[in-house]
């Protein structure tokens, strides 16, 4: 087995054991705690999800760092790190709906080498990198097929109060061209939507690396494509099928 092949298999058992864990939580009831915004909520599951990757990486890739959205972090010394997301879409997770995931990557300073994503209510889990099959519980994942914005469907999501600004201008532009949207609460999850082709694009604006990585890895092993783009103040994320993308990225530039 290659290393990036172990490294994948790895990746892929984290994220499955984090989110049963986080499932089985849910299950037996939980707490949450608002971190920025009454829609930003951490829970006990979150923590334990992250503690849970955690422990494994630092017995199995000791060399590596580490960097997770509830606050672990570790200096590696392989120029390899490890982005955790325990509980992606955690609003939906603590309000019983099922859009929500574990999800991990592993980066360098130059780029991403794999991601991994878990979705309990499926029993699903996704895997992929750039340089690496992308799959679907083992399975081989078709490459995206490219279409224009007005034939798909895109995630996204814009904060209420930022509507009436720049921000959401240029939102504005680019909402205006697929042919329908979808506000889902799970950026990671609306990437393997994207793996499986149900929706074409997925924008936001200001996306942490837990939020981006696993997603963007699995989706570009699929032929699809991620443009940074700085408009209305902001640096937005958009990813997809490349003419979907480009013409995404180019309404939210419109106007800068």
């Amino acid at each position: 087995m290659s290393d990036l092949a172990a490294d994948l298999e790895l990746a892929a058992s984290l994220v499955r054991e984090a989110g049963q864990l986080a499932a089985r939580m849910r299950g037996e009831g939980l707490a949450a705690t608002a971190k920025g915004s009454l829609s930003d909520i951490v829970t006990a599951a979150d923590h334990a999800a992250e503690e849970l990757i955690v422990a494994r990486l630092r017995q199995e890739r000791p060399q590596d760092g580490i960097l997770g959205e509830e606050g672990s972090a570790y200096d590696g010394v392989s120029g390899r790190t490890w982005v955790i997301d325990p509980v992606d879409g955690t609003w939906n997770f603590f309000h019983g709906l099922d859009w929500w995931c574990s999800a991990i990557a592993l980066t360098t300073d130059e780029d991403v080498l794999l991601g991994a994503v878990h979705h309990p209510a499926t029993s699903t889990t996704y895997a992929g990198g750039p340089g690496a099959p992308a799959t679907c519980n083992s399975e081989r994942l078709e490459a995206l097929v490219d279409r224009p914005a007005a034939e798909v469907c895109a995630a996204t999501y814009l904060h209420p109060d930022r509507h009436a600004t720049a921000v959401g201008e240029a939102w504005r532009r680019a909402v205006s061209l697929p042919a329908t949207l979808r506000v889902l609460g799970s950026g990671t999850m609306d990437a393997m939507a994207l793996a499986t082709g149900t929706l074409g694009v997925s924008f936001q604006h200001d996306v942490p690396l837990w939020d981006r990585l696993p997603g963007e890895a699995i989706v570009r092993s699929l032929g699809g494509v991620r443009r940074e783009v700085e408009a209305g103040g902001v640096t937005w994320n958009v990813l997809g099928v490349a003419t979907t993308v480009d013409q995404v990225a180019a309404a939210l530039a419109d106007g800068r």
